[in-house]
C-alpha cells in the first residue's frame, strides 16, 4: 500500500511520495522491498495513487531489485485496503498486505506460517506499545466521589504493524471493486461475520515514519545496514 499522502511530512510529501521518503542511501520502499526479497518474496503489487509516477519511474517493473512488481493505480483514495479488489484475482491463495513505509525487523516468513498454521482468515502483525498519561489521574463514582487517583498511569496495547496475512477467498465478499475500504473496517466486518482473525504478537523493531522522532530513529537504524546489504 503505497498510495498514501504522509500529511504528517508536510511540506516534503508535497514534492515526493511518502514511500520514497530517503532513509539513508535509498527510500524506505526500497529497504522494504529488498526485505520482502530476502523473505523469498518474488511478486509484488504497488498500489498508488499520490505521486505514483514517480514511485513507477523508480521502481519501474522491479527487476533490479530481482521482483517482478505491477501496479495497482487509484484513481481516487480507496483506503488502507479497497486497492485489493483490483488485484484480488492475481493474488496467491494467501498473500501479504503491507504499509509502504514500513521499517521494521518483523520476520515476515513467520507471519505467513503462523497464518497458515491456524488457518486464519486474517491475521494482524501486532506489537506491545506501553503509553503513559503525562497527569494525574483521578477516577470517580455516580455521585462525583473520587474513588483512586493515579499519577502518570501507563498501560499497554497491541498495535497493528501494518503487515497483514490474508486468505484471498475469504475476502471476497467483503471487498468490492471500486468501493473504498479501510482495514479496520474489512476486519470488523470479517469478525462480525465469523471469519477467523487473528493476531501474531511479536517481538521486533518497528517505527512509523510519520513521527518525527520515529523518522530519526529509522536513519540511525538503516545507517547500520546499506539498502544494498538488506537483501545478501
Amino acid at each position: 500500500m503505497a498510495g498514501g499522502k504522509g500529511t504528517r511530512l508536510m511540506p516534503y510529501t508535497t514534492v515526493l511520495p511518502k514511500p520514497l521518503m530517503p532513509l539513508g542511501d535509498a527510500p524506505v520502499l526500497e529497504y522494504l522491498l529488498r526485505k520482502l526479497h530476502a523473505h523469498g518474496v518474488r511478486r509484488v503489487c504497488l498500489a498508488v495513487n499520490h505521486l505514483h509516477h514517480l514511485i513507477e519511474a523508480f521502481f519501474g517493473d522491479g527487476r533490479a531489485l530481482g521482483l517482478s512488481i505491477e501496479y495497482a493505480v487509484e484513481n481516487t483514495p480507496m483506503g488502507t485496503c479497497g486497492p485489493v479488489s483490483q488485484v484480488l484475482d492475481r493474488m496467491a491463495d494467501r498473500f501479504l498486505l503491507l504499509n509502504g513505509d514500513l521499517v521494521t525487523t518483523l520476520d515476515f516468513n513467520e507471519v505467513a506460517a503462523q497464518h497458515l498454521k491456524r488457518e486464519a482468515d486474517a491475521t494482524v502483525s501486532v506489537l506491545r506499545r506501553s503509553m503513559q498519561i503525562e497527569y494525574g489521574v483521578i477516577d470517580i463514582d455516580a455521585e462525583s466521589c473520587i474513588t483512586s487517583i493515579r499519577e502518570k498511569p501507563r498501560t499497554d496495547y497491541l498495535v497493528s504493524m501494518g503487515v497483514y496475512a490474508l486468505t484471498r477467498d475469504s475476502l471476497r465478499e467483503f471487498v468490492v471493486p471500486g468501493q473504498a475500504l479501510d482495514m479496520p473496517d474489512l476486519l470488523s466486518a470479517m469478525m462480525a461475520a465469523g471469519r477467523r482473525v487473528h493476531a501474531y504478537e511479536a517481538d521486533c523493531e518497528w517505527l512509523d515514519i510519520g513521527r518525527p522522532e520515529d523518522y530519526a530513529r529509522a536513519q540511525k537504524m538503516v545507517s547500520q545496514q546499506p539498502a544494498s546489504e538488506v537483501a545478501s
